[in-house]
């Protein structure tokens, strides 16, 4: 058979199958979004959930994710940062920074329902810090971590070398030369692994049911004092996240709208997460020129 024919054939098979995929995730979303939309309201996003009664929302657990997050990103961000420095710019190819580098891609491999045991064993029962922000954040850390590490070294080996030799040569020492040139080089990879890992820990559900909790406590946001029990601030509360309350409300939820606050609910989080993908792809575009015109 003739050879373009038979490259023809198969770009067609490729164009095919990759089509097909697409046309399941879409209308997967799509799917999602036109039974959710339709429930979702002002008063849907800010007001508490309800157990027994209907009419209730995802108010405090909205707030729970968005919180969480903010406290996984500030922990992992700069321990991820700092390995992936690190592993680019100092550590030497030999045994020991492989068995790194190779605990990173086992620890990214793990599924989430392991890191959260992990999490239950370690920070809710060993360390006493029971179900609570605190314990999720640190069990999303190490679930996180390996990823955003890989990524940061991913986007500093991206920098040519040539940008270092240029630092180099204008008197900067190493360590500026990394802080000046080349960080800012790979920042928009980084920052684009930020705001994915970022969309992948808000949809997070299996690795915070063992750590932060099943429950959202009702919350005073007239007191931001963050030592108070009812202050949304209090790292030490439970916190059931939108994910969380998905996942509880389909499997033993008692209100009688339930399969309304449960579409509305994943709704809201699908477009959430495609809010960070965008996002991503928006400021990393926009770094990137701002970065070659400059």
């Amino acid at each position: 058979m003739n050879p373009k024919k038979v490259d023809k054939i198969w770009t067609g098979i490729l164009y095919a199958v990759s089509g097909l995929i697409v046309l399941i995730l879409a209308s997967l979303i799509g799917y999602i979004l036109f039974r959710g939309v339709p429930h979702i309201s002002w008063k849907f996003l800010t007001t508490p959930a309800k157990s027994f009664q209907a009419g209730g929302g995802i108010g405090i657990q909205l707030f729970n994710s968005f919180y969480l997050l903010i406290i996984t990103m500030l922990i992992s961000i700069p321990i991820s940062l700092g390995a992936g420095i690190y592993l680019a710019e100092y550590a030497r190819k030999n045994w020991f920074t492989d068995v790194i580098r190779t605990s990173i891609e086992i620890l990214s491999s793990l599924p989430s329902v392991v890191v959260g045991l992990f999490g239950f064993l370690v920070f809710v029962v060993k360390a006493e810090m029971g179900f609570s922000i605190i314990s999720g954040a640190l069990a999303l850390t190490f679930f996180n971590l390996p990823l955003l590490t890989r990524n940061v070294e991913e986007s500093l080996n991206a920098v040519h070398f040539t940008q270092r030799e240029a630092g180099l040569a204008l008197g900067l020492s190493r360590w500026e030369t990394v802080l000046r040139v080349v960080v800012p080089e790979a920042l928009p990879g980084i920052l684009t692994g930020v705001i994915l890992g970022a969309g992948r820990i808000f949809g997070e559900a299996a690795a915070l049911i063992y750590t932060a909790g099943q429950s959202a406590p009702a919350l005073d946001f007239t007191n931001w004092n963050p030592l108070s029990i009812s202050s949304p601030l209090n790292i030490f509360r439970q916190a059931e996240t939108l994910a969380v309350h998905i996942w509880k409300v389909n499997s033993e939820g008692n209100m009688p709208d339930g399969p309304q606050v449960s579409a509305g609910a994943s709704a809201v989080l699908i477009i959430a997460v495609l809010l960070f993908n965008i996002l991503a792809r928006f400021i990393g575009k926009r770094i990137h020129k701002r970065i070659t015109s400059a």
